[in-house]
């Protein structure tokens, strides 16, 4: 039997728990389908005496992660320690200049860092596999670089974000608030005490920006990218998405238009009929176009031990058996550089949701000021009258382009009978 491949782990969190037991307890599958044993020799974390339910004896034991790099008894290191920058960064950095391949799945890392870190290892001629940075279980990186190679794709659309779709599908199915819901999130332990990464879309983003990055074959910059979150999601609008015939999700989207690349994270209205409606809870969905492939749609849990840790080890058992393949799917200096189209140019149909003093000449106002932008209205929704209170109108567009929909929505703010600022969802086509 060949020598076993030796793994330096930096990080014990849940993952990198998960990585430790899945090794010991899949061993004889593992060493079947990597052609040698993959054994773990070294760790490093920042708390040695925490219970982590995985047995550590035998193991190398850096307090230093940045140790893992040049520890002769380490093959490849796998950063599981998170964030952009920091000793994540550093580790990435040695570990590729000490000549050990990284597995990591750190998404934050890649979408800020990772043309510079994808340059070290192509440099090295060294591996960077990072399967698990993106929805967890989901084995969308390797669709994109191996089993879509042959593809130009066109688009990629996803609910990238496990906290978020289960806080929108809670408030669809109980009619509770966001704050509500958060709360109880928290509790659950879906979402962090500090939830601002995932509620305000910026997880999701760093997802993106690596998938379109994988799916265009460009060099992509993450201040290019729009991101909006689900703060400003109320359960008013959830409940008229539904009456309509939508649900709402936070999508990350990137597509190829005529213009350039669209890359951007924000609550869309998706038509019931559409498989990524039905996705709700903690699940994550990937939606990808190939030109020859076809929409190909894949789904499963994006987050958790079990499957971050089997992304983890997949990229492992492909290092095992000497399988390299370029980070972005080709060489870099095949990439492109994104021309990036502003969100101003977007072309949608959106949902325009207006809480108005009930009084004659509201209406007339409002469309007025549509006109006025060139904006169409395929319907209107309105319950009931209350003549001199507050009621909620709900107005969806024709398509139209999204600087005309947020310079009339400037203008109808000002009205004296609108009581608070519209809200504004954009929706997916049928």
């Amino acid at each position: 039997m060949m020598n076993p491949l030796r793994v330096g782990i930096a990080g014990l969190g849940t993952v990198g728990a998960g990585v430790v037991k899945l090794l010991a307890r899949q061993a004889e599958l593992i060493t079947a389908r990597a052609g040698r044993p993959i054994v773990v020799t070294a760790v490093s974390a920042r708390d040695r005496t925490r219970e982590r339910g995985i047995s550590l004896d035998g193991l190398i034991w850096h307090d230093d992660p940045l140790a893992l790099a040049w520890d002769e008894q380490v093959d490849v290191v796998v950063e599981l320690i998170g964030g952009s920058d920091g000793p994540a960064k550093a580790l990435a950095e040695k570990a590729l200049a000490a000549g050990r391949p990284l597995v990591t799945a750190n998404k934050a890392l890649l979408a800020v860092h990772g043309a510079a870190l994808a340059q070290a290892a192509e440099d090295a001629g060294l591996p960077l596999a990072y399967e698990a940075a993106v929805a967890g279980g989901i084995p969308v990186i390797k669709a994109l670089r191996e089993g879509l190679a042959a593809n130009r794709v066109s688009r990629v659309a996803g609910i990238l974000n496990g906290t978020c779709n289960y806080i929108l599908t809670t408030m669809r199915e109980e009619g509770r608030d966001f704050a509500d819901v958060l709360a109880d999130a928290q509790r659950l332990g879906y979402a962090e005490a500090d939830p601002s990464f995932d509620i305000d879309g910026v997880d999701a983003a760093h997802k993106l920006a690596i998938l379109a990055g994988l799916a265009f074959g460009a060099r992509i910059n993450f201040a290019d990218l729009h991101i909006e979150g689900i703060r400003r999601v109320s359960a008013l609008d959830i409940a008229f998405a539904q009456e309509l015939g939508y649900r709402i999700k936070l999508l990350g989207i990137a597509e190829q238009t005529g213009e350039g690349v669209s890359l951007r994270v924000h609550p869309a209205m998706v038509p019931v009929s559409k498989p990524i409606a039905t996705v709700d809870g903690v699940f994550n969905a990937v939606l990808l176009e190939g030109d020859f492939s076809g929409p190909v749609f894949l789904q499963g849990r994006g987050a958790g031990e079990g499957p971050t840790a089997s992304a983890v080890v997949a990229d492992l058992i492909d290092i095992a058996r000497g399988s390299q393949i370029p980070v972005w799917g080709m060489a870099q200096g095949a990439l492109a550089e994104a021309r990036v189209v502003p969100m101003a140019r977007l072309s949608s149909a959106y949902f325009l949701r207006l809480m108005v003093v009930d009084q004659p000449g509201v209406m007339a106002d409002v469309t007025s000021i549509l006109r006025d932008h060139g904006i169409s209205l395929e319907s209107m929704l309105q319950h009931g009258r209350k003549p001199g209170e507050a009621v909620p109108i709900v107005l969806l567009t024709h398509e139209t382009r999204e600087d005309a929909v947020n310079a009339a929505l400037a203008r109808i703010a000002t009205l004296e009978a609108v009581l608070e600022a519209p809200a504004l969802i954009r929706i997916e086509p049928k």
